[in-house]
Order: C-alpha cells, then structure tokens, then sequence
C-alpha cells in the first residue's frame, strides 16, 4: 500500500510542482495587472490627460460608462471606446 501511494505522488508530483509555478509565473501576475488597469480605467475623470492604445494623446472633454470624448487638439474632439485608453500621462512623460 505505501509502494502505490510513493509511486501516486512520484507521478503527480512534478505535475502540482508546474502548477504552482504556473500560477505564481504567469496567472497571478496577469491578474493584478487587469486589476490595476481596471482601476485606471475606473479613476478616469474629465481634464485627464491620456493616451490610447493607438498612440493618440487627448485630454478628457466627457465621458460615460462605455465611451470617452478626448479632445486631441483644439476644437478637435474624437469619441472613443474607454477600454481603449492605454494609460494616464503624467507631468514627467508630458516633458
């Protein structure tokens, strides 16, 4: 009986082992960074300056739960999904 249960776990073994450096390699690494763009996106406010995934710098003119209204240069206004706002820019990368 001991013989099958050290033969059980010699089998199994590196399997649990490749889990669990899976999770803490790749899962819960990618987690918290959907959690921190989540909050981003969530702490969005009107004035922000930002910058989209494709590149385009904006300020914020209005937004809602779905779009945001970005104004790109003066009187220049383009509607955008918010899940396409890659960051917000910062006084340092401004420069």
């Amino acid at each position: 009986m001991e013989a099958d249960s050290t033969a059980a776990l010699a089998a199994w073994g590196p399997i649990v082992v490749m889990l669990i450096i899976f999770y803490f390699m790749l899962y819960r690494p990618q987690k918290q960074a959907a959690r921190k763009r989540e909050e981003m996106l969530n702490s969005l406010k009107v004035g922000n300056d930002v910058i989209t995934i494709g590149g385009i710098y904006g300020k914020i003119a209005a937004l809602d739960e779905t779009t945001v209204r970005l104004e790109i240069a003066d009187n220049v206004v383009i509607k955008v999904m918010r899940g396409s706002i890659n960051g917000i820019v910062t006084d340092e990368q401004k420069e």
